[in-house]
């Protein structure tokens, strides 16, 4: 049930899953306002553990404050069975992560997704193909599920890109990545929440 869970996945949750994770809750903050966590629910995990309970990459928090997010509170996470099972959607960095979820939990291969891959399923949508929202909780959730459905039903239908890991590169690299996330979050922001 509400709100519409989205699981960010990278190797370490470090760097790419948590400027998804709080580049997504920024996005749809700016469009729903105070009403946004009653909406979606973002939250990364990284499929390995040597981060655990470790900050975000400190590039990477400059590069997300640099578009308006926080880094605040911020610990990296290893991936569980509860995150996976509670998750509505859940958007990798690379198809070696997507290949984690579907060897560690078979159920979720059906949502889950290169985050990259998803931005552009979610692009080709139009709104005629999904749920009438009045922007309820139980409408963004509603639409949020039939998206996922959608974007799984068309998975051969565009290219799926992955994200290059910026671990240990330059400020450009951290903003190309950035870039790339953001470029990927917002038609899906912009389809859940028409």
């Amino acid at each position: 049930m509400p709100p519409f869970s989205v699981l960010h996945v990278c190797l370490g949750n470090i760097c790419r899953s948590p400027m998804a994770e709080r580049l997504l809750a920024l996005r749809v903050s700016e469009r729903a306002g105070e009403d946004a966590a009653d909406l979606i629910l973002s939250q990364s995990c990284g499929i390995g553990t040597w981060h655990t309970g470790q900050r975000m990459n400190g590039p990477a928090a400059r590069e997300l404050r640099g578009r308006g997010g926080s880094d605040s509170g911020f610990r990296a996470r290893h991936m569980s069975r509860e995150h996976v099972e509670t998750a509505d959607v859940i958007l990798t960095a690379t198809g070696e992560q997507v290949e984690y979820v579907a060897a560690e939990f078979p159920d979720a291969l059906a949502r889950t997704f290169l985050v990259r891959h998803f931005g552009r399923l979610a692009e080709a949508m139009t709104d005629d193909e999904l749920p009438d929202s009045d922007g309820s909780p139980e409408a963004v959730y509603a639409r949020g599920l039939a998206m996922v459905a959608l974007a799984d039903a068309r998975r051969d239908t565009v290219e799926a890109l992955e994200l290059d890991d910026p671990w240990g590169e330059s400020p450009e690299v951290f903003r190309r990545i950035g870039d790339e996330i953001d470029e990927a979050l917002r038609p899906f922001v912009v389809r859940l929440l028409s």
